[in-house]
């Protein structure tokens, strides 16, 4: 492949310092190393943290990041409002210059006080330079869903007033860019009209050698006939993903009498609620929750063995476990949305209802439960339906976009 010019991008993963110097998540060092494959330079603008490493991060200096071709520009976190002003000039500053020197501009959009990929965005568009936005879920519409859940009037309040500003603000950026970059169906049904050049495409980190091979395949379908569905779902505990109506699932799926053991993969804000709501249900059993697991092989070895990938997903987003999910061959079973529907549009590797409806989704597994035959079958579809997803093959097509289009 060939490489050509210096890309600039900003990623709202968080740098992180600590004694031992930086630290990053490792699924976006693993982007900058594909970004590296496409690009002869990569400068990645990050906000900086400090403190607790949270989960999954790692030291840059452990990492085979070619860094004499990657350069990292760590910005305030300034997501108060006062900080955002505090910092302004002197970050607005550094991003102009940073803009100056690349040849390509890709920002990652969403938020208001602290987004510095907005304002990079706005100082492109000033300059008369052509820049891509990209994101992988409608930010104004995340805050608007999850804060209608809260306990407390006063974040309600304050979100529908947000929701609206960030809605504003979304569509003013992404009719100024030149490209818009939009991680899966849900995200580019909602912003397609407002921009120029929009694109479908994705973001995942998942190689081709992480793809269930064809023997796994014949192994699983055979071994679905009989035994306790394997239910699992893979992400964080909180309002946005719907723990509280997966959990309820499960309820129901025990008062019908269905053999299932269930294993949530991920922490969060919720997940005390849900062991509480699990062990009031009386199913603590038939439900594991693992808490936050790095090691990939283990997660796609969890995925690899059920029989159903789980989801009451609430917002419209584009969550990569769905499609980590596929390429083990497990079937999607949960709340419809253009995301997930496009997914698996092809071969219906999956079972899909009304969002909320927790009673139909309860039924969908049910259905799968007494029909191994069309359960087997779907296993199958699920597979055919992961087998276009690989890291290298996204990256590829993003990049090709971008040479193409900037």
């Amino acid at each position: 492949m060939t490489k050509s010019g210096k890309l600039l991008i900003y990623a709202p993963v968080p740098l992180v310092e600590t004694d031992a110097g930086l630290h990053l998540e490792s699924q976006a060092c693993n982007g900058l190393r594909l970004w590296a494959e496409h690009f002869d330079e990569v400068v990645c603008m990050n906000p900086l943290a400090s403190g607790a490493l949270p989960d999954g991060w790692v030291p840059i200096s452990d990492t085979d990041l070619d860094m004499a071709r990657i350069r990292l520009v760590p910005l305030p976190m300034a997501y108060r409002p006062d900080q955002f002003l505090r910092h302004y000039r002197a970050c607005r500053d550094v991003i102009r210059d940073e803009i100056a020197k690349a040849d390509y501009l890709s920002f990652a959009i969403g938020g208001l006080t602290g987004d510095w990929g907005s304002v990079a965005a706005w100082q492109a568009h000033r300059a008369g330079l052509p820049f891509a936005v990209w994101t992988d879920r409608v930010e104004s519409e995340v805050v608007r869903r999850t804060a209608s859940s809260s306990d407390l009037w006063r974040r309600r309040v304050r979100a529908r007033l947000e929701h609206r500003l960030m809605w504003w603000w979304e569509k003013f950026i992404i009719r100024r860019a030149t490209l818009g970059l939009f991680h899966g169906k849900e995200t580019f049904d909602t912003y397609a009209p407002y921009c120029g050049q929009p694109r479908l495409v994705h973001d995942i980190h998942l190689n081709k050698a992480d793809h269930i091979a064809q023997d796994q395949v014949q192994a699983k379908v055979a071994g679905v006939a009989d035994g306790p569905l394997n239910i699992v779902y893979t992400g964080r505990a909180s309002a946005m993903k719907g723990p509280q109506d997966w959990v309820g699932v499960l309820d129901r799926l025990n008062a019908q009498g269905v053999d299932f053991q269930a294993t949530w993969l991920g922490d969060g804000p919720d997940l005390a609620e849900m062991k509480a709501l699990v062990a009031a249900a009386g199913i603590e059993a038939k439900v594991h929750f693992a808490g936050f697991v790095d090691d990939r092989a283990t997660v796609l070895r969890h995925l690899r063995d059920a029989h159903v990938f789980l989801f009451c997903h609430k917002t419209p987003e584009s969550p990569r476990c769905l499609i980590e999910a596929l390429v083990s061959a497990t079937p999607i079973v949960g709340y419809d949305g253009s995301y997930p529907r496009d997914l698996i549009a092809v071969h219906q590797g999956g079972r899909l209802v009304p969002l909320d409806d927790v009673a139909a989704l309860a039924e969908a597994v049910v259905a799968l439960d007494q029909d191994r035959a069309a359960l087997a079958d779907l296993i199958k579809r699920a597979a055919r339906d992961g087998e276009p997803f690989d890291e290298d093959s996204v990256f590829e097509h993003r990049s090709e976009i971008i040479k193409a289009c900037l």
